[in-house]
């Protein structure tokens, strides 16, 4: 894709309870300013109809009737006969025009296979509010955004395009990259009989309590920076205490303010911490968007842009404000590679609907434990607490996460029963850590990238992609075309 999520995209981590919820809100603040000028610069040449269908709050309920328009867009462009297939993706968190106008893979492969492309809006993002202004008033409102329900939306935005005679017929191949890229396989996984084929790019299916080591992605982030260069990781590791050192008097604190030129002087613990978050967020984006070429993907960065950083950070005897400088030095390159940023903004963390729809997911099914030791890895050592994390979210939101609901709805630890997927992976993606490794079944299968970032197989093609990168999009070919063929068979 042209220039994607995180989010998640996508995601969740963070070391402690109280820092998870920081990170989400700045960094969905900074992912989409980005994304909306994106979403610009792509619209020319990405076109499509934008179409809303109406979807019950509650698929689960004889009780609840409440409906809501589900935003879609669809283009036909390349459809050549009757039961073309249908080339669907499951959105994620965000609004779904950023979606399909960064997923240029879909786009890429659309003429060869004559397909219907359609992009579905996950509810209570974008423009898909099941209680318009009201959706995130409480819980009362807000509770029916899960996995589950908006996988049943998608199920019923499928049934409801298969109603009509020339898709009566027509393969549903689903497309996503990391949450996407969950739901893609979910919605294979939990109806096989709607959906014959799933790329499932970056989908952290296994980024679980009990299926994954929580220090295992972070550890990735550090590998990306070693491989830089050897001493980059290692003077991220010992900045920290030098930056406690120096913020622990008022010279520091403004010391570190100016030099820094941040938008806000450091004046206290609560600072400090947002400081670390922010440093810690930035090194976590890097390696997510470590893409070959340059790219706007959260920020204006040059191509892989942890070499870039890195440069700044080869002298291992750098120590104290000598250190402290190389840093600003090196996090310019993603905060500041245009020139054009007057002033670090450690405090943008004002809440827009798409961060509080992530960080509601992150507090109910979607809680992906993520922690440091600071001896694997280069970050600020972090303890997962479950305990804590859960009063945070019952403060919060007034509910408790429910950290085993997404294996039990779906699987974790036994996927032997999946079929026609293809699980992508980038072994530069730090949610490579809870991705699909190996194969599942004869049709489940794992594909790795070794020189991929998170998601690149589903941006547009670029002449500086790795062989990998090209090589698994030939197998997401081979796959689509083996599953629509099958498909066809049975339909004879």
């Amino acid at each position: 894709m042209e220039l994607f999520n995180i989010s998640l995209l996508f995601f969740i981590t963070l070391w402690q309870s109280t820092l998870q919820h920081i990170f989400l809100n700045k960094f969905y603040g900074n992912y989409q300013k980005s994304l909306n000028i994106q979403n610009e610069l792509h619209s020319a040449k990405y076109r499509y109809e934008i179409k809303t269908i109406d979807m019950p709050v509650d698929h689960f309920s004889f009780s609840v009737l409440n409906t809501f328009k589900l935003r879609y867009l669809i283009n036909g462009t390349w459809q050549k006969t009757n039961n073309a297939p249908i080339f669907f993706y499951t959105g994620n968190e965000g609004n779904i025009e950023t979606f399909a106008q960064n997923t240029g893979f879909m786009w890429d492969i659309a003429p060869e296979f004559g397909a219907l492309l359609v992009f579905a809006e996950h509810r209570y993002y974008g423009e898909s509010m099941p209680y318009n202004n009201k959706s995130y008033a409480d819980l009362n409102h807000l509770g029916y955004l899960t996995s589950q329900q908006a996988l049943a939306d998608y199920v019923d935005l499928i049934q409801y395009l298969k109603s009509k005679p020339k898709y009566k017929n027509s393969p549903i191949i689903v497309f996503g990259g990391s949450y996407g890229g969950m739901l893609s396989a979910w919605i294979r996984i939990k109806y096989p009989h709607i959906v014959q084929g799933a790329i499932a790019s970056s989908a952290p299916i296994l980024q679980f309590t009990g299926i994954t080591e929580c220090e295992s992605f972070l550890r990735i982030v550090t590998s990306d920076f070693k491989k830089a260069h050897s001493n980059c990781p290692k003077l991220i590791r010992k900045s920290w205490n030098i930056i406690m050192n120096i913020t622990s008097t008022n010279e520091g604190k403004k010391w570190l303010s100016d030099n820094w030129k941040l938008c806000q002087p450091l004046k206290n613990e609560n600072d400090i911490e947002q400081l670390i978050s922010y440093l810690q967020d930035i090194y976590t984006n890097l390696a997510m968007v470590n893409y070959p070429y340059k790219a706007n993907f959260l920020a204006p960065l040059p191509a892989y842009p942890i070499n870039a950083v890195c440069k700044h950070l080869t002298n291992e005897s750098l120590t104290g404000i000598e250190l402290l400088i190389a840093i600003k030095n090196a996090i310019n390159i993603f905060t500041n590679y245009t020139s054009e940023t007057k002033c670090l903004n450690l405090n943008n963390s004002t809440p827009q609907l798409d961060a509080i729809g992530w960080s509601f997911q992150a507090c109910t099914e979607m809680v992906m434990p993520i922690c440091s030791d600071g001896i694997n890895d280069m970050f600020k050592p972090h303890t997962w607490n479950l305990d804590e994390y859960s009063n945070d979210c019952i403060k919060q939101y007034s509910v408790k996460p429910q950290p085993n609901l997404i294996c039990e709805k779906y699987g974790c630890k036994d996927l032997s029963t999946a079929t026609n997927i293809v699980f992508s992976n980038g072994l530069m993606d730090p949610w490579s850590s809870g991705g699909v490794l190996r194969n599942l079944s004869s049709s489940a299968i794992a594909i790795i990238i070794p020189e991929s970032a998170h998601h690149l197989d589903l941006r547009s093609s670029n002449p500086n992609d790795p062989f990998s990168v090209v090589l698994a999009r030939k197998y997401h070919r081979f796959f689509i075309k083996k599953w629509i063929n099958e498909y066809h068979e049975i339909k004879k």
